[in-house]
């Protein structure tokens, strides 16, 4: 028992000893475990040193090059916006961006399409502009349909510099303002209220109406006041008497109103309102009596979607409406291509006139781009101004420039940026169900297919 304590006491004394040497021991030898991790960081010096030989930034050029090249695009895809009209945008505008993918992108990079709801109102407009340049980034915004949503997106890409075809806003002010960044490919509303009179008279001194007093159901709108303000003057030098009734964009009850246009015994009524509102005011129209089969009547250009136009507009044979683009008889290659690929992708027979707009309008951006050789804004406005470009619309020029401004072309502000030649006929709907692509064309003559039915006169 005493030997035992007596090694116990032994070990524990050892141990104090081994303790207290340790102790004693060099710094350097105290951290000894590290030696072991030499070969690791001798490993890691080459990389440091490669590192610093080849940085991380140089391979970001290669990295960049295939970054997506993002152009923007607006369309009016929700109420109170013309949503027809706006869906059917969409789609022409991912067929223009499926194309110019399929064949290399745009510089050798893929393009992303950003498409944005507008709703047909100006403060939504200029909200999701902002987005667009500010966000994501984009070099360039093509599309666009109410002319509200044009004036004030146009001064967004303006302030920021960005470079906009638009592809159906029609408001004069639009170019006329004469700003760099703004091109247009769709007419101006000013031309298109001179080729609606011209019909009109045409109607009653060739085609033999009796028109004296036109009634013009309008929306509030950029787009709407101009138009009815310029068609009563032309109508007014042509002795034709004009009743404006204004609206706000999206009515949807128009009972009041079509008391008031009854009681004028109008000899024709030319609807000037956009999208759903148009359909909702010739159908009520109709079941009053002064609808297209009654009066003859100039539909809003939305009743050229065939399907939404026969839903909501049942009693709505021999509209008149008018439509921006040549006659699918006269369609080139580029239109025949469009018009298919747009035939499988939503199952319509024809392609509405903005369509056809708002696929020109991203692929002009594509081919501006690929001939500045950058996405610099300034490179995009020179070769647009320079741009020879064969469309869906027609070869598209913007002869009036900075090369060429109106004062020295002798022209209108309005010309600025303005593609000067797109083409404008009305067709009339003959047959009750009829898809747009078979109507009649009645004016101008140089493509009409037949004559006006001209209903409700002896």
């Amino acid at each position: 028992m005493l030997r035992t304590r007596k090694t116990l006491w032994l070990l524990s004394l050892l141990a104090i000893l081994i303790l207290a040497l340790a102790a004693c021991a060099p710094a350097a030898e105290q951290v000894g475990e590290p030696a072991a991790e030499q070969p690791a960081q001798e490993e890691a010096a080459p990389a440091q040193e490669a590192k610093e030989e080849a940085p991380a930034e140089e391979a970001k050029p290669e990295e960049a090059s295939m970054e997506p090249i993002k152009i923007g695009a607006l369309a009016p895809l929700s109420a109170p916006g013309a949503v027809v009209g706006g869906e059917a945008m969409r789609d022409a505008m991912n067929i223009a961006a499926d194309e110019i993918n399929a064949a290399g992108g745009i510089l050798g990079r893929p393009m992303e399409l950003i498409i944005v709801d507008t709703e047909g109102l100006p403060e939504k407009g200029t909200a999701v502009a902002e987005k667009l340049i500010n966000q994501d980034g984009v070099v360039a915004i093509g599309g666009g349909y109410h002319s509200s949503v044009g004036v004030a997106v146009k001064e967004v890409t303006h302030d920021n510099h960005v470079p906009i075809v638009f592809a159906e806003p029609w408001n004069d002010t639009i170019t006329s303002v004469m700003y760099p960044e703004v091109f247009r490919i769709a007419p101006l509303n000013s031309e298109v209220s001179a080729v609606d009179v011209k019909f009109i008279i045409w109607l009653r001194d060739v085609a033999g109406a009796d028109i004296n007093k036109v009634v013009l159901l309008t929306e509030n709108t950029d787009y709407g006041i101009p138009a009815a303000e310029e068609t009563t003057r032309l109508l007014g030098e042509a002795d034709i008497d004009a009743v404006t009734f204004s609206v706000d964009i999206g009515t949807q009850d128009f009972s009041g109103i079509i008391e008031r246009v009854k009681a004028e015994e109008p000899d024709m009524i030319m609807v000037l309102a956009t999208g759903e509102a148009s359909y909702n005011f010739e159908q009520q129209a109709a079941d009053a009596g002064i609808g297209p089969q009654d009066v003859p009547m100039l539909c809003n250009q939305v009743s050229l979607v065939s399907d939404a136009f026969w839903t909501n507009v049942p009693d709505g044979n021999y509209c008149f409406v008018r439509r921006v683009g040549l006659p699918v008889q006269l369609y080139n290659d580029v239109a025949k291509n469009f018009l298919a690929q747009y035939k499988e992708r939503t199952g319509k027979e024809a392609a509405e006139s903005y369509a056809l707009e708002a696929y020109d309008s991203i692929k002009i951006i594509a081919q501006a781009i690929e001939e500045a050789g950058s996405t610099d804004a300034d490179a995009i406005i020179e070769a647009l101004e320079n741009i020879e470009y064969t469309g869906a619309l027609g070869t598209i020029t913007f002869p009036i420039n900075s090369k060429n401004p109106p004062d020295k072309a002798g022209v209108d502000p309005k010309w600025w940026h303005q593609f000067p030649e797109p083409a404008i006929t009305i067709v009339q709907y003959q047959e009750e169900g009829q898809d747009s692509n078979d109507t009649t064309v009645v004016f101008p003559e140089t493509y009409a297919t037949g004559d006006p039915i001209i209903v409700g006169q002896e």
